[in-house]
């Protein structure tokens, strides 16, 4: 695969500038397609078809409404409309008000106080390393995945773990791959031997021009090229990983950098009006600057991972595939929207297998950064008063950044930082970047470098 250089001033390649694997004719086309369905008062108890990014925002505020009786809720991508779990009780009045609102109400046996409590039992008995789990509110229970390394004991107690839940509560699947972060050495954007992909760029608190990546990528080096051996462009400012995230803020070294708020896709650009929050069932699209673009559907949130240097939550799990090098690039929707950055997970482009993504709201209220409409961002490339491909993407882009705090079917699942980064200055096996190889383990089953 070839792969474009990103321009020094220019550094606006959101997915280091490679070649879309054919994906992107998928992409843009019907863009803006679903319509809000229906508004006579007759129809106002059956579901309205909505678009992802509005299901979301619908969702956090039906949470608010339901208050104990809500059980999380999921975006069906077929009928483009939002199902809202809620528990059996003497809540028939809230529940027409849902309804009302457009929702899909389904009764389930599992309240969200449940199964939370089921993930913090988890977190609590079973935080073994090459395991993840979240709340999956299409089954209404806790999704376990164990990977290829949690066998013996390990897996015996992580099934005595799950059985404890009592029935109905959990399922557990294996994944016939490894979980680890998607950081390698290569192209794309470059640090201390390690490679990664830029995520989004954005605004700093200050004005300045950052971008967004994984927090793994930035611990593992303090200062990243657009070229490997190249001179450094950008130096980081803030790093998350493990623990509460996986996200770094990354600066530009010139304050002049032209950062437009985009994605390359390799022969065309999306821009990007906003952040908003995932929905479990909505339709989604990963680059990066190993595998290009890929698309698929979120399968959970609020994911804890337990990954060889520790325990990340707080993560969005989905079936979009990733590869080494792929860390940190965007996920986004077809309409113009970041939801997350490339954390890792297990199997590849080939075989396919779960990939984790760290929520971009959550980590532009962390470093205190802005987004493509919310603020305009860095260097908006002067395209005049609305151009395609203009820093600002306009001026209030669609769910920038509002889309509600709670999301669908979010699980409380701990919030780790178990075993803490063994840095290690190599690790046997982590492939050929040399020394510096970022924050894989010494047994090689962390970043493969």
């Amino acid at each position: 695969m070839s792969h474009k250089r990103i321009p020094k001033r220019r550094a606006a390649m959101a997915a280091g500038g490679v070649v879309a694997l054919g994906a992107a004719a998928i992409l843009l086309p019907n863009a803006n397609a679903s319509q809000d369905g229906g508004s006579s008062d007759d129809a106002a108890a059956a579901p309205r078809t909505l678009k992802a990014a509005d299901a979301s925002d619908l969702a956090a505020r039906l949470a608010g409404l339901l208050g104990d009786t809500f059980a999380g809720s999921y975006y069906d991508s077929g009928a483009q409309q939002l199902v809202v779990n809620v528990v059996p009780g003497d809540n028939n009045q809230v529940v027409v008000q849902a309804e009302k609102a457009g929702a899909e109400v389904r009764e389930v046996d599992n309240s969200m106080g449940e199964l939370r409590s089921g993930a913090q039992t988890l977190k609590a008995e079973a935080s073994i390393p090459g395991t993840s789990w979240a709340i999956d509110p299409r089954t209404n229970k806790i999704l376990v995945t164990a990977d290829s390394t949690v066998t013996g004991d390990r897996w015996d107690r992580l099934e005595s773990t799950v059985d404890g839940l009592g029935s109905g509560m959990a399922t557990v699947r294996k994944s016939a791959g490894t979980f680890k972060t998607f950081a390698s050495g290569g192209d794309a954007i470059f640090g201390g031997g390690a490679r990664c992909s830029l995520g989004f760029n954005v605004t700093a608190g200050d004005g300045s021009p950052a971008f967004l990546t994984a927090g793994h990528c930035g611990v593992a080096a303090d200062q990243w090229s657009d070229a490997q051996g190249g001179q450094p462009i950008a130096t980081v400012d803030q790093a998350v990983f493990p623990g509460e995230g996986d996200f770094a803020l990354v600066r530009y070294d010139d304050p002049a950098t032209q950062a437009p708020s985009e994605v390359n896709l390799g022969d065309q650009t999306l821009p990007i009006s906003g952040a908003a929050e995932a929905a479990v069932g909505q339709e989604v699209f990963r680059m990066g600057s190993t595998t290009g673009l890929a698309d698929g559907q979120v399968l959970g949130l609020d994911a804890t991972v337990n990954y060889p240097e520790g325990t990340v939550t707080g993560l969005i799990q989905t079936d979009v595939c990733a590869e080494p090098g792929d860390s940190g690039g965007s996920l986004f929707t077809q309409d113009g929207l970041a939801i997350g950055l490339t954390s890792g997970g297990s199997g590849d482009c080939t075989v396919g297998g779960e990939t984790f993504f760290q929520p971009v709201t959550t980590a532009l209220e962390a470093v205190g950064a802005t987004l493509g409409g919310e603020d305009g961002g860095a260097g908006a490339g002067d395209a005049g008063d609305g151009g395609a491909g203009a820093g600002d993407a306009g001026d209030g882009g669609a769910g920038a950044g509002d889309a509600g705090d709670g999301g669908a079917g979010a699980g409380d699942a701990g919030d780790g930082g178990a075993g803490a980064g063994d840095a290690g200055d190599g690790g046997a096996g982590a492939g050929d970047a040399g020394d510096g190889a970022a924050v894989g383990g010494g047994d090689g089953s962390g970043l493969t470098g």
